[in-house]
């Protein structure tokens, strides 16, 4: 069932506004909790206004849950080198090589990856506001964890919306 859009304007608004202020934050103590933190609320409401679908709703709750286990890993100043532990430098994920490093760089990479599906999945326009405002702040996030690995990610999260965009 559809949820109600009497106020959704304005909750966009304010989460997008809340979420680049944090990116600001990020940016300017060059702590990546401020934005992984500053997208949570977004990410929540992405949740809920997510309608059952194919993958869709599945989507925004992995999405939440790799937020909140980004937060653990920078909060608890995790560090666990996927590079190392997969033997190679990059994975084959949802259709996408993704560079590996340390892990906390991986959960921005996978919250930007699927808020691009979730963009184009879901119908609604408020769904897919948030989601350009949760890519937005992931690839922040991935810039200030590595900014080597930004123009990677950047080219992945670019070759994905145009592919989509073709097949249309």
């Amino acid at each position: 069932m559809a949820k109600p859009t009497r106020y959704a304007p304005l909750y966009c608004t304010i989460l997008t506004i809340v979420t680049v202020i944090m990116a600001l934050a990020a940016f300017y103590s060059h702590n990546p909790l401020w934005i992984v933190v500053g997208l949570l609320p977004a990410v929540i409401y992405e949740v809920y206004r997510t309608e059952e679908g194919a993958i869709t709703k599945y989507s925004s709750i992995l999405l939440l849950l790799i937020l909140v286990l980004e937060i653990i890993l920078v909060v608890f100043k995790i560090n666990f080198d996927l590079a190392a532990f997969f033997g190679e430098e990059s994975k084959y994920v949802g259709g996408y090589y993704l560079p590996l490093s340390d892990i906390k760089i991986f959960g921005p990479i996978l919250t930007a990856i699927l808020s691009v599906i979730l963009f184009f999945r879901t119908a609604g326009i408020y769904t897919k506001w948030l989601s350009v405002v949760i890519c937005l702040g992931s690839l922040t996030a991935v810039y200030i964890i590595n900014p080597v690995f930004f123009q990677s990610i950047l080219k992945v999260v670019t070759n994905g919306l145009l592919d989509r965009i073709n097949l249309y």
